[in-house]
């Protein structure tokens, strides 16, 4: 298999490398997780040109980074589906992390290849580095990739480039090296002598909603409602809380499953037809849980779109007001039916920053075909409406979504924490 990878990677490069138009390696190795790659030099000339690593996704794309011997950084994508126009470039929207998106443009190199200039001591280039996650919005089209050790590739990309300038492609090894563990000391007590030393990590608590979605004490919430956390517990609404144990989780979107040792008394149905833009919906959750109230909050809206940023559509853009803490909680039609898990908030002040103008009842629920997926893919048992129920008034549904709403409850520390507010759009 990575003689394959590694085939893929001279491909593209191929295109991508501006100094030759026939590349030939790898030359020694780079593998973090699933990057793999090395040195490539010009197959007419034999020089150096650069070094690049490759993984490839499940949408089929394949996803290169590369640094040429200039210093010069470049980004790949390359689809056997594509049929791309050489020379016609296209503007393309790349955001890290949920934070402000990067307008770039994008360069076909060939029917199936596209090249992104990533320019020295940019911004792009730092985000890239501290990723855990980047969508890539192109004609119409969303992409999501996880950057898993991408912190650890980009410094192997720069090493695979000096080792080569400075000790030849004849002693190229392996560039990526885990750096050293620390030797085992005895922690020293604390000094008066030491003022600057780093502080321990400290454990804050997190909340944030669940919803009962199976007999069998399933409950369904946010991945960053959990990131991070150690012991998670969720309990009803005037119930003693119950401790939860983490069955499987979905970073990409945003759900994780988490099941208790004993079953609920009652669960959420999902609706098996579609929402539509303009229907009526009931956001219930914890938002500033012990700040404001120990008790769920009640909010209604509408359906705003039936997609969320850059044309998402795994997710709905709703009305209906919500707040930290509401993630993870259920989105109710106006039968009592759930059709999709609140997830964020549009970041107001980054928008007003951009725009000049402050938004307005923007927020995001996750819709229930993924929901589905997920679920499906976890082996989760769940019930969907079999018909279309008449319309119940607001305070009858949030009655009866006591018994499926949890405040979801746990220890995290401060950077976590941090992070986990962060992809709440707050």
């Amino acid at each position: 298999m990575r003689f394959a990878i590694s085939a893929v990677v001279a491909a593209a490069c191929v295109g991508l490398s501006v100094t030759s138009s026939h590349a030939r390696g790898p030359y020694g190795s780079i593998t973090i997780g699933n990057w793999q790659g090395g040195a490539y030099t010009d197959d007419n000339s034999g020089n150096f040109t650069h070094c690049a690593a490759g993984a490839s996704y499940q949408s089929g794309i394949y996803f290169l980074v590369l640094i040429d011997a200039r210093g010069n950084w470049r980004l790949g994508f390359s689809h056997q589906g594509w049929r791309l126009t050489a020379g016609e470039s296209f503007p393309m929207t790349l955001t890290f992390d949920g934070q402000q998106p990067f307008n770039v443009y994008g360069r076909p190199l060939g029917a199936q290849l596209v090249a992104v200039d990533m320019p020295l001591n940019s911004s792009l280039i730092n985000q890239f580095r501290k990723a855990r996650t980047m969508s890539a919005f192109a004609e119409g089209q969303l992409f999501q990739f996880n950057l898993n050790q991408t912190a650890q590739l980009l410094p192997a990309l720069v090493t695979c480039v000096e080792s080569v300038r400075k000790n030849g492609l004849a002693n190229a090894g392996e560039f990526a090296v885990a750096p050293p563990k620390p030797a085992p000391s005895t922690p020293a007590a604390p000094s008066a002598a030491a003022p600057n030393a780093a502080a321990p990590k400290q454990a804050r608590g997190q909340t944030g909603t669940g919803i009962v979605i199976s007999s069998n004490g399933h409950v369904v919430t946010n991945h960053h409602v959990i990131d991070g956390c150690g012991e998670i517990t969720g309990n009803l609404s005037g119930e003693a809380p119950v401790k939860l144990r983490l069955v499987s989780s979905d970073e990409t979107n945003d759900l994780a499953l988490l099941q208790a040792p004993t079953p609920f008394k009652e669960a959420a149905v999902i609706r098996e037809n579609s929402v539509q833009t303009g229907d009526g919906v009931i956001a219930i959750g914890y938002p500033f849980h012990g700040l404001l109230t120990s008790d769920f909050t009640v909010t209604t809206g509408i359906v705003s779109s039936l997609s969320g940023v850059f044309n998402d559509t795994r997710h709905l853009q709703i009305s209906a007001a919500v707040q930290p803490g509401n993630s993870g909680g259920p989105l109710l039609d106006f039968t009592g039916a759930l059709v999709g898990v609140v997830a964020a908030k549009l970041n107001a002040l980054k928008v007003a920053r951009a725009t000049g103008n402050i938004p307005e009842n923007i927020n995001f629920a996750i819709k229930t075909g993924a929901l589905r997926d997920f679920l499906d893919n976890s082996v989760v048992m769940y019930r969907v409406t079999e018909r279309r129920e008449m319309k119940k008034e607001t305070a009858e549904i949030a009655k009866s979504a006591r018994g499926f709403t949890l405040l979801i409850s746990c220890t995290a520390n401060e950077q976590n924490a941090s992070a986990s507010a962060k992809k709440q759009g707050n």
